[in-house]
């Protein structure tokens, strides 16, 4: 071994210690320790000790730090590089979108009858409510991928709408006796007010700024929530919600419901596959509705506002009313998908409208990459399904949930789907380019 070598491998033991160190001292307190209610002990507060947990991970640091400092950092020959030279080119990638989507598309419409010829009825619920939840956050990424992938405003606060849709339906179901087909697009319409009122005060806000206030709006939406006891029900919520109807058919027993109606047997299971394709319908509609958009003269002023704002406003576009239209297009879609919510639930609290929702819609969007429609799809896929199928290891859910957001992000700073088709092209056929040529805005 060289001088030059040992040295190497000698800064590189160094660095792994300290990260050890750093390890032993962050996970001693956030897994060497849980609290636990003794029930021998008059329930009792008490402490499990876990110290093999804690060996484990900080084994893992230092290990980890060790092969990154040989082999990546401090090597003359990384082995990123060779890997990276034996992938294919992200051009190469450019159509994934054209082919992908018709492949998602036919699997999504075929998924019931999969999974009801694989497990039977009562077996596929489990994977047909995961199935509806994942195509939930899907809508819920793509309405805020308008604002943020598109306009380049970052929203810490998209939550919001998804509460008023949610309670303007719960509400207008409770007061008013209005069904689900009459409320869903009140839900979107008032989602969209409340869109275009955030819209006002942030005009002028940009970046960090903009996502403190978008943020405290959020919160805001909450607490009213919350403490408005008279009207929404504070934390006890509002329950009882009407379910939707099939034209007017109930999916319940009796001569007059569904299954009647069609001569089936009765089973819950059709009001599951109901629902799974009505957010399916809403969620493609979303996905239509902003293709179209970014096809037209509003879709290409947002992005030349996350381009560049002061070069869009010399260019004389009305900035002020494009970034409303950001607003209040993704808030609407957000309502929609809120009064699906509330519907699908039967119950809405407060706790279901927390600051993690937004985070976990604002990763499925930055995951993804973007401004990338089928990059969202991907995201929530793997985000909202991979992790509710390992919710039995709820302790480390969280976990790993970071140490995932960290790798794609070193892996991929610009998402999962690093290519972008431009919306026009003066060759008239627009190819894909690499999304380092995009912008990110600045609110």
């Amino acid at each position: 071994m060289s001088a030059q070598s040992e040295s190497r491998f000698v800064s590189a033991v160094k660095d792994s210690v300290a990260g050890g160190l750093i390890a032993l001292a962050l996970f001693s307190l956030m897994l060497g320790m849980k609290a636990e209610v003794a029930s021998g002990m008059g329930g009792q507060l008490g402490i499990e000790y876990r110290w093999g947990a804690v060996a484990i991970a900080v084994a893992i640091v230092f290990f980890g730090r060790l092969l990154l400092n040989l082999f990546v950092w401090k090597s003359d020959k990384p082995v990123t590089g060779i890997m990276s030279g034996m992938m294919p080119k992200a051009s190469s990638f450019s159509g994934l979108g054209k082919f992908a989507m018709p492949v998602f598309l036919v699997l999504a419409v075929v998924l019931p009858f999969l999974l009801m010829s694989y497990y039977g009825a009562s077996g596929s619920r489990r994977y047909l409510d995961l199935a509806i939840l994942v195509t939930t956050y899907v809508m819920l990424g793509w309405g805020l991928n308008i604002v943020v992938g598109l306009a380049g405003l970052l929203d810490l606060g998209y939550v919001a709408f998804y509460a008023v849709g949610a309670y303007s339906y719960a509400l207008l179901a409770h007061y008013f006796g209005l069904s689900f087909w009459i409320c869903l697009p009140l839900a979107g319409i008032l989602a969209a007010l409340w869109g275009i009122m955030l819209g006002f005060p942030v005009l002028r806000l940009r970046g960090d700024y903009l996502a403190i206030v978008t943020l405290a709006f959020g919160e805001i939406i909450r607490v009213v929530l919350l403490n408005w006891y008279d009207f929404t029900g504070g934390p006890d919520g509002i329950s009882g919600i009407p379910r939707p109807s099939f034209f007017g058919l109930e999916f319940e027993r009796g001569d007059d419901g569904f299954a009647a109606f069609f001569g089936l047997d009765y089973s819950s299971i059709h009001r599951i596959i109901f629902l799974y394709y009505l957010i399916l319908a809403m969620a493609l509609v979303t996905n239509f509705v902003t293709m179209r958009l970014r096809k037209l003269p509003v879709g290409r002023a947002w992005e030349a506002l996350r381009e560049d704002e002061i070069a869009c406003r010399s260019l004389g576009i009305n900035t002020t009313n494009t970034k409303l239209t950001a607003f209040a297009l993704g808030a609407m879609f957000g309502g929609f998908a809120g009064s699906f919510f509330a519907t699908r639930q039967g119950f809405i609290s407060p706790e279901s409208f927390t600051f993690m929702e937004s985070a976990v819609i604002l990763a499925i969007v930055v995951l993804g990459g973007l401004g990338s429609q089928i990059g969202v799809v991907i995201a929530a896929v793997v985000m909202i399904g991979g992790f509710e199928l390992i919710r039995e290891f709820a302790e480390y859910r969280m976990l790993v949930f970071g140490l995932l957001m960290v790798g794609i992000m070193v892996w991929k700073p610009r998402g999962l789907i690093s290519t972008r088709t431009p919306s026009i092209s003066l060759s008239g056929k627009a190819k894909g380019i690499s999304a380092d040529l995009v912008q990110e805005g600045h609110g």
